[in-house]
């Protein structure tokens, strides 16, 4: 069996934050359900450009490999027992909106228990379930500036500057799967359900880690570094060679001594000014100009090929597609393939979860309502007659739910 065959959850999802958690666990085997609204076209992420066409993009793929679609308008009375119905056959009722709407609509444990005292009900929000933001709609962009990410990041004389990546969505995401799994274990121990109210602000502000705890026991502001630079750690930066740029880091003192013994100046690794940590870090006005000179004057590749045999920690600053053509990445298998009735065969990472030996089945995003017969039929055991181009349903049950 897959690590979570045995586990069914019930995604009120949409855009990236809530979908980037259930893939990782519809990788490994959980039956994640979709449920899409019809009226609003199902998961918004359907339309995200470019490599868009009806409702399928090739962002929502990314997103929604391995699950099952159903739409279901909760607002009415056929979607709603179909709903209540699914509740009572699964581990997780889970949703990314706004933190007011799970109770508005109905979907937190008090509303459920009485249908399965087992469920979980898993929230996702901009800003949580408490708090005077509780209403406010929370996107990544948005919470790395309030959370202080961005503050931090960029050059000092820049402008404050936002990741490339939606890092906070993608965590928040992560910190979701981690909660649904705890939560379904402890369901299963105990026959008690629970509330997991999870907030994008929550999993930002606990981000800042070290940064967060020298602030709030110190004198220390966090603050942009020139290049990228560690705020404490010297070297441990980007530098530029003679065709590009290469990242070089330090966090251990034999980093340093192999370094300055790599670029010729082993007089650099026991100098007193440079001895250590905090001389490093003292002095690094004097010691990065020097450093900077140096690499300028070879190639990415002489650098790399020096630096990996002395044993310090290095890297080329890689454009996306010169990361995805890595040999590592070929070698860690992290590009899988699955074929799509419109885009044809379809390349994507892989989720970095993995267990033991088995590779996991790859399955193409669903379209919308696409697996309506099969939730009614083979999930509720309905005999059904059904229109699915109207997402209405006359169903009766086959056999006894619990």
């Amino acid at each position: 069996m897959k690590p979570l065959e045995d586990l069914r959850i019930l995604a009120i999802e949409q855009y990236g934050a809530g979908p980037f958690g259930s893939v990782h666990l519809a990788d490994l085997g959980a039956e994640v359900i979709k449920i899409e609204d019809p009226t609003a076209g199902g998961d918004v992420g359907r339309y995200v450009p470019p490599y868009q066409e009806g409702a399928d993009s090739l962002f929502f793929e990314a997103f929604n490999r391995n699950k099952r679609s159903i739409s279901l308008d909760l607002n009415t009375a056929e979607g709603r027992t179909i709903f209540n119905d699914l509740v009572k056959v699964s581990d997780v009722v889970y949703s990314n909106l706004r933190g007011d709407v799970p109770a508005k609509i109905g979907i937190t444990y008090s509303d459920l228990a009485h249908l399965n005292p087992a469920i979980v009900c898993c929230s996702l929000s901009g800003f949580g379930m408490t708090g005077p933001r509780s209403a406010e709609p929370g996107y990544d962009y948005v919470l790395q500036g309030i959370a202080g990410w961005m503050d931090i990041t960029g050059e000092p004389s820049g402008p404050p500057t936002k990741s490339g990546l939606s890092l906070v969505d993608y965590s928040g995401g992560l910190v979701a799967a981690i909660t649904m799994l705890a939560a379904v274990h402890a369901a299963r121990r105990d026959g008690v359900g629970s509330d997991c109210d999870l907030s994008l602000f929550d999993t930002a502000l606990s981000m800042l880690t070290y940064p967060a705890i020298w602030a709030l026991n110190g004198d220390f502001v966090p603050t942009r570094t020139h290049h990228s630079a560690h705020p404490s750690l010297v070297p441990f930066q980007a530098f530029e060679a003679s065709d590009g740029w290469i990242v070089i880091a330090c966090p251990k003192e034999k980093f340093w001594t192999r370094l300055a013994e790599t670029i010729g100046r082993p007089e650099l690794g026991s100098a007193e000014l440079y001895a250590t940590f905090t001389a490093r870090r003292e002095n690094a006005g004097t010691l990065l100009p020097i450093l900077d000179s140096i690499f300028g004057t070879r190639s990415v590749l002489d650098w790399l090929t020096e630096l990996r045999a002395a044993g310090v920690p290095c890297g080329p600053v890689n454009t996306v597609p010169e990361a995805l053509a890595d040999a590592q990445t070929e070698a860690r298998g992290m590009i899988i393939e699955t074929e799509h009735p419109r885009f044809g065969t379809v390349r994507q990472v892989r989720s970095a979860v993995r267990i033991g030996d088995s590779v996991p089945d790859y399955r193409r995003a669903p379209q919308l309502n696409e697996d309506y017969d099969y939730v009614l039929r083979d999930v509720l055991h309905y005999d059904i007659a059904t229109d699915t181009n109207t997402n209405t349903a006359e169903a009766t049950t086959t056999e006894e739910r619990p």
